[in-house]
Parts: C-alpha cells; sequence; structure tokens
C-alpha cells in the first residue's frame, strides 16, 4: 500500500497541519460560504500536494452549495467547494515523477469526492493535473480546466467538429461558451452564437461568424438548419432547449451540459428525428495538455472577469447566480504569487 509522502516543500518548506479555505457548513445562500481553519489533505498513492495559487468559480459550485449539483454526494461538513485551480506542485507520488515539486500546475479536483480549491492547498490524481500555460498568469489558468475540457468534450469529442460544418453555441459569452466558440472555429466550423448585446463584440472577436443577442431576437428567426447545438442553457431560459430543436437539420445532433430542466430532451429530441445527449466533463491531464498547446500558440485564450480574494468567495458566488458573466470568475487564494 501506498504511504503518505511526507517530504518537504521544493523550497524546504514543511507541509503545515492546517490551512485557510472557504467552507460551507450546510447547504443554503451564498452567505453560508464562510473562511475557516481545516487540515491540510493528506496526499496518497498517485496523488499529488498542489499548494493552490488561484481557484476559479464555477456554476456548479453554486448549485452544489445551494442543495443542487452533485449535493446528494456530501457525506461531511465542513465542505470546501472548487474543482478548478492553478498551483504550485509541492509533493508527488514519487522521486522520478514526470511532475515535480515546484512545478507551476493547473487542473480539476472532484469535489465532494474530496476537498476542493477554495482552500490554500488540494490533492488531486497526478492525472488530473498539467503543467501550467507559460502564456498565462495563475488567475488566467485556473479559468481553464472545467469550461475549456467541457467545451472540448462537447465541441470536439462529441460534435467532432470540422471544416463546413454549421454549430450553433447558446451562452457563447459565458465560460464554457466563450471556448466551444472558439474550438468549434479552430477546427474550421461555420460559428453562431447567442449572447446579450453586450457581449457582441466579445463574442465575434472570439470566432463566432453569426452573434445573435438573444434579448432582441429569436435564434431560430436567424439560423437554421444548422448541423449541432451546443446547448448551455437548456430549458432554464425561455425553452431556449426545446427551440433549439427547430433550427436543427434532421439528424443534426444537440449536445447539451446538465442542467436539469428538460428531462424529455432525447426523447423530445427523436420524435423530430435528432440526435440528442447530455455531457458530463472529466479531469483529463491528456486533454488538457492539447488545449495548452492552443493556449500558448495562441490559438485560444481564457477570460477572466473578475478575481476576488478568497475571503469573498461568498460574494463571488452571488455574482456567479446572478448571471451575465463574460468568461469567469476567479478567486485570488494566494496573493504573493500572480
Amino acid at each position: 500500500m501506498s504511504q503518505q509522502n511526507t517530504a518537504p516543500t521544493a523550497d524546504g518548506r514543511a507541509i503545515p497541519s492546517s490551512m485557510r479555505a472557504a467552507v460551507i457548513d450546510r447547504l443554503g445562500p451564498a452567505e453560508l460560504l464562510h473562511m475557516a481553519e481545516v487540515p491540510v489533505p493528506v496526499r496518497v498513492s498517485d496523488e499529488v500536494l498542489v499548494r493552490v495559487i488561484a481557484a476559479a468559480v464555477n456554476p456548479i459550485d453554486a448549485k452544489t452549495r445551494a442543495g443542487r449539483g452533485v449535493a446528494a454526494a456530501i457525506t461531511a461538513y465542513p465542505l470546501v467547494l472548487g474543482l478548478d485551480f492553478a498551483g504550485i506542485i509541492e509533493q508527488v507520488p514519487y522521486a522520478a515523477h514526470p511532475l515535480q515539486p515546484g512545478d507551476p500546475v493547473y487542473g480539476m479536483g472532484r469535489v465532494p469526492r474530496a476537498g476542493g480549491s477554495y482552500a490554500e492547498y488540494i490533492t488531486v490524481p497526478s492525472m488530473s493535473v498539467a503543467p501550467k500555460p507559460a502564456t498565462l498568469d495563475f488567475a488566467e489558468a485556473a479559468a481553464v480546466p472545467v469550461a475549456a475540457l467541457t467545451a472540448w468534450g462537447m465541441v470536439v469529442e462529441v460534435a467532432k467538429a470540422h471544416q463546413g460544418q454549421r454549430i450553433l453555441v447558446h451562452a457563447g459569452a459565458g465560460g464554457v461558451g466563450h471556448f466551444a466558440v472558439q474550438f468549434a472555429r479552430f477546427f474550421g466550423a461555420d460559428v453562431a452564437a447567442t449572447c446579450s448585446a453586450e457581449n457582441a463584440d466579445f463574442v465575434r472577436g472570439l470566432g463566432a461568424d453569426t452573434v445573435i443577442d438573444y434579448r432582441s431576437e429569436r435564434f431560430e428567426d436567424v439560423v437554421n438548419d444548422v448541423d449541432v447545438v451546443i446547448d448551455l442553457i437548456g430549458n432554464v431560459h425561455a425553452d431556449t432547449g426545446t427551440r433549439s430543436l427547430d433550427v436543427l437539420r434532421p439528424g443534426g445532433l444537440l449536445v447539451n451540459a446538465p442542467t436539469g430542466s428538460w428531462p424529455s430532451m432525447v426523447a423530445d429530441a427523436a420524435a423530430r428525428g435528432i440526435r440528442a445527449t447530455g455531457f458530463n466533463t472529466s479531469p483529463d491531464a491528456r486533454t488538457l495538455a492539447v488545449i495548452t498547446r492552443l493556449i500558448e500558440q495562441g490559438q485560444v485564450r481564457p477570460h477572466v472577469d473578475r478575481v476576488f480574494p478568497l475571503a469573498e468567495a461568498a460574494e463571488a458566488h452571488r455574482v456567479q447566480e446572478a448571471g451575465h458573466v463574460r468568461g469567469k470568475l476567479v478567486l485570488q487564494v494566494d496573493d504573493t504569487v500572480q
């Protein structure tokens, strides 16, 4: 059986026994998020211990805190939320591991199976992290893993984006959406995207050929006969998911990120001769390494809307839940490193 790695950090510091974290003690509103001292997680087996510099805020974090999302799997409190992180490797499984103490990395955790990234340290399987893009600072890097891996899975792995394909992305200015637009464009698709008028230039700059203001236009009046809809809204707003069936060609594909708002999606689509599937992302260092190359080549870029101190995690959740976030929100966990 693997033993805990008790080696000191790369610069000779001892790993502390406790750390600062933003936690919840029960499910409910954003104000339940508060700062606390909790034990530093213990690294075992194939895991690495990472000192977190920055952590991103995702809609799933707020949903889980409120009692939805993955809340049903919570077994103990206090709970540290947060999936995305960028930080510095502190401990590794063995001396010759490809990742080494001192390496800047980014990746994705598995809340609530383990503690999250709203904390000074996180342990994750080593195949959940990749070297941080050299062209990004830690806050920018923290904004990448969950959103980019989700967009890649939907656009590249499921939709198989390619030259000549017509793809409609809903919520094109959001966390997943702004990556989905860029990936679809990179692989040669003709891209349409919905967003607010304020975000039109931003989404156009990401590579969208057609930008639709969802407040003043109905997307079904602008586009039709599309091959794929990347649906990041579902029926949460204005029956966006159901209406998307009207713009897909026969045999087209709707790929929906989980919202829980459209339980009859697959059946509704099948009745129209359309394929439909949900999608859940997985931590995957190999895919993240591919995304890293695109970022370093300037083909893809993350957008950080706002950066909050870790102590203001509750306010970050309130902003996330209010909607209209352009790209991602990030928590600065360690303000001594940028």
